[in-house]
C-alpha cells in the first residue's frame, strides 16, 4: 500500500512538473546571459517571469516576460538577434505562450535601477 502511495505521489508530482518543461531545438548556438548554447535540443523550464534553459551540463537563466496569444502556436520557434546570437522571443508549440527576452542594455539598466533602490 504504501510502495503504491509513493509510485502515485512521484508520478502526480512528475506530470506537476512537466507542465512548465518544454524542449527547445536550437538550429544555431545562441548566448543566454553570457552562456553560450549550442546547437540542438534544451530543455526550457518556465517558472514565474524566469526561464531555465538546460543544455547537458550548462544550466544558465534568464527573465522573460511571458505573454498570451489568442490562438496556439502550431510550433516551437525562436527569434534571435543576429548580431548579438541572443534570443529575442520563443513561441512554444502547442501553446498560446510566448517568451519575450530584454535587450542586455535593458537587462543592465534594471541592475543599475536595483543597485540604486529606484524603480
Amino acid at each position: 500500500m504504501r510502495k503504491a502511495f509513493l509510485v502515485t505521489l512521484f508520478l502526480g508530482a512528475t506530470v506537476a512538473f512537466a507542465g512548465n518543461t518544454y524542449r527547445v531545438e536550437l538550429f544555431k548556438p545562441i548566448s543566454v546571459n553570457g552562456t553560450q548554447l549550442k546547437q540542438g535540443e534544451c530543455k526550457l523550464q518556465l517558472i514565474d517571469n524566469k526561464v531555465v534553459f538546460k543544455q547537458g551540463k550548462t544550466t544558465v537563466e534568464a527573465p522573460v516576460k511571458v505573454e498570451a496569444n489568442g490562438q496556439k502556436f502550431l510550433s516551437t520557434t525562436v527569434s534571435v538577434n543576429e548580431d548579438t546570437n541572443q534570443p529575442n522571443e520563443i513561441r512554444l508549440g502547442g501553446t498560446n505562450t510566448k517568451l519575450l527576452f530584454e535587450s542586455p542594455a535593458q537587462n543592465a539598466k534594471r541592475a543599475d535601477d536595483a543597485a540604486n533602490g529606484s524603480k
